[in-house]
């Protein structure tokens, strides 16, 4: 579903970068969605492209940690470029039950704006960052040089959008076989907001037209035309062995390259593509080569993808890994010298329980799917409702009626914590916690995030409003129900295998030797430290601290 011969002939065309002096001429923030430290450590002694450069000559981190609770994707891409946990920043989870309309509120929801590619209903509707209650790096550095430009490209919009943060110059993902569209706000028109990538869009969509004249399947090597990659290779053998069947849930799946269904989505073809959308808008907007910091982000969303569809100990996430390192060499070798890259990610994730437990995790196990129906039963009888009160959502439960509308009080109070009660007594819950309750706590202050309870993480993701009534964490090792068609595996806990992530600091140009560092920090402490590489002060108060890299001779952290 995409030529690269057509985009690299469009990047044969732009002018060659430049070096610049001094300040770094770009920052690339690249955050690969689903990518733990586990995973990463997994395939770090079989890589030789991206990930091995940053191995060798990065500022390694692989115990980097997303330090709050609810571990999802529009939270966790948040916290990279504000700075600020999702109690701070505003965006606790992908969605949430707004309680006085009955409605699902998405994370980036901005119905005011227009989807570029002209379908409203198409994605998750109209979005933009107005959600979002905090600035970014790109920002701060607009703030104070307004020429600076601010991109990101991403599979999906919130790794875009919460990247980019409140004025970038172009904020992209990818839809359907249009290629990048973005976000249009009233004012402004679509044709302006495609036009940074309206060329690359071109030689996207002849590309999929082709595939759709050859077939909408592709086999395994299987592509319609030599100068457009496969979704599925299945040219590593190391892979390959890793195919056989499973049971999951109710349903069989066969885990094997390629999959019975092929979708660009879910293929490693979407992060080839996006990092050669980074590319291009590299070249073509000429960041990092007019005397200016630059930022791009650059948000890859396959890993995410091909893990909730597949696991990540199967043929598949393993074709994945080793195709998402060779691209990200090739992106990694087109970047200007002096540009300053970190990679980290949204959240981390595990396997699904079924295979997990196979192999030795005798606490992977399936969330119980009467336990809800169960304790409505109870409330039910108990207060004499006629509709279920507690609705899952956000990362919790919410308190509501028929509707989903909030219950009246006393009765919403009374039922909440009788539901607590209920929830905590459950054997596959770890901790059920009024919001509320947590609000009136303070917002905890320990910055070594191996020390936090699994409350004062559910903490860091409170937020009023928008949090669920009740916030929960199931047990250690506890996935999900599953049904045909939907997710195998999934994530959003507190524990380590979704909020541990690799961070990794690297400067284009100048090899360093190789450094890894144990000690954890966390994905807010990128922020600062790449304002005070770049010498830029945050706009308002942040919740992460400067880590000092020593790429040069001279500290870069302020003072304590």
């Amino acid at each position: 579903m995409f030529s690269r011969l057509a985009v690299l002939a469009l990047l044969a065309a732009l002018p060659s970068t430049v070096q610049a002096a001094e300040r770094p001429p770009l920052i690339v923030a690249v955050s690969i969605d689903q990518l733990s430290s586990n995973l990463f450590n997994q395939y770090r002694s079989q890589v030789s492209g991206g990930f091995k450069t940053l191995i060798d000559q990065g500022r390694l981190y692989a115990n980097g940690y997303q330090t709050h609770g609810v571990t999802v994707t529009c939270a966790g891409h948040a916290t990279l470029l504000t700075g600020r946990h999702p109690a701070t920043n505003g965006i606790p989870a992908n969605d949430w039950i707004d309680t006085t309309t009955g409605e699902t509120t998405y994370c980036l929801a901005a119905p005011d704006n227009h989807l570029a590619h002209g379908d409203d209903t198409s994605d998750n509707g109209p979005v933009g960052p107005q959600r979002m209650t905090a600035t970014t790096l790109g920002d701060w550095i607009k703030a104070g040089d307004p020429a600076a430009r601010v991109f990101a490209v991403s599979g999906k919009d919130r790794g875009a959008i919460a990247m980019a943060g409140q004025r970038p110059d172009g904020a992209f993902w990818f839809t359907g076989a249009f290629g990048l569209t973005t976000y249009v706000e009233p004012g402004q028109t679509a044709e302006a907001r495609l036009a940074p990538v309206a060329e690359f869009n071109q030689a996207f969509q002849a590309a999929a037209a082709q595939i759709e004249q050859g077939g909408a399947e592709q086999g395994e090597g299987d592509a319609t035309s030599d100068d457009i990659p496969p979704f599925w290779s299945g040219a590593y053998p190391q892979c390959q062995a890793l195919a056989r069947g499973w049971t999951v849930g109710d349903f069989t799946f066969a885990s094997q390259v390629p999959p019975a269904s092929q979708q660009f989505d879910t293929s490693p073809l979407l992060d080839e593509a996006t990092l050669d959308a980074g590319r291009y808008l590299i070249e073509s907007q000429q960041l990092g080569a007019r005397g200016h910091t630059d930022v791009l982000s650059v948000s890859l969303s396959g890993t995410d993808r091909i893990g909730h569809s597949y696991g990540t100990q199967g043929p598949e996430m393993c074709e994945q890994m080793h195709r998402l390192d060779a691209a990200l060499g090739r992106f990694m070798q087109a970047l200007p010298a002096g540009t300053v890259l970190v990679l980290t990610s949204d959240h981390g994730g595990s396997d699904f329980p079924e295979r997990m437990a196979e192999q030795g995790s005798v606490d992977s196990r399936r969330l119980d799917p009467a336990m809800t129906r169960r304790i409505n039963d109870t409330l039910r009888q108990r207060f004499g409702l006629d509709a279920n009160p507690l609705v899952s959502g956000g990362g919790g439960f919410v308190i509501v009626d028929g509707e989903r509308r909030a219950l009246a009080e006393p009765m919403r109070s009374q039922v909440l914590a009788a539901a607590v009660e209920l929830l905590n007594a459950e054997s596959d819950v770890e901790l059920a916690v009024a919001r509320d309750e947590l609000l009136a706590e303070p917002l905890p202050t320990e910055v070594n995030p191996e020390n936090l309870t699994v409350r004062e993480r559910l903490r860091l993701s409170a937020v009023a409003e928008r949090s669920p009534d009740i916030l929960r964490a199931w047990k250690w090792g506890v996935n999900s129900a599953v049904r045909q068609g939907g997710a195998v595996a999934s994530h959003g806990s507190p524990w380590d295998y979704d909020r541990r992530v690799p961070i990794v600091f690297w400067k284009a140009g100048e090899p360093l030797p190789a450094q890894e560092r144990f000690w954890p920090i966390r994905t807010v402490d990128i922020a600062p430290t790449l304002a005070a590489i770049v010498g830029v002060t945050p706009a308002e108060t942040i919740d992460g601290r400067c880590v000092e890299l020593s790429f040069g001779d001279a500290p870069v952290c302020p003072a304590p």
